[in-house]
């Protein structure tokens, strides 16, 4: 399965600031993120993060594994989280984190 997620605080933290804090200025939750990414990486799964969502290549069970502890992560940094999550559940594939864009590229490529 292909699992794109976005995961966010908001509010503030129980018991004051987490170790990094995000920057209240400017709304920016880039520590918070920078937490769920690192899990995602160490997790073992193929992935890849943009700009809005990080998607994970795996199994049911250890994709979610991955998004729940990212989403605990996240949690430290404000007292409530958003997690948009959308799924790609295609069973005896492999490899589409990368397939499915090569099967796009060609299409339009051809297309021309």
């Amino acid at each position: 399965m292909l699992l794109a997620f976005s995961v966010a605080p908001s509010g503030t933290p129980a018991g004051g600031n987490p170790a990094s804090s995000t920057n209240a200025a400017d709304g920016s939750v880039h520590d918070a993120v920078a937490a769920a990414v690192k899990i995602v990486r160490e997790s073992g799964l193929p992935h890849q993060t943009d700009s809005m969502f990080t998607t994970i290549e795996g199994e049911w069970d250890e994709v979610f594994a991955v998004v729940k502890e990212a989403t605990e992560a996240v949690g430290r940094f404000g007292s409530r989280v958003s997690l948009v999550i959308k799924a790609d559940i295609r069973p005896g594939y492999s490899g589409e984190l990368s397939g499915k864009v090569d099967r796009l590229e060609k299409a339009i490529s051809e297309s021309r």
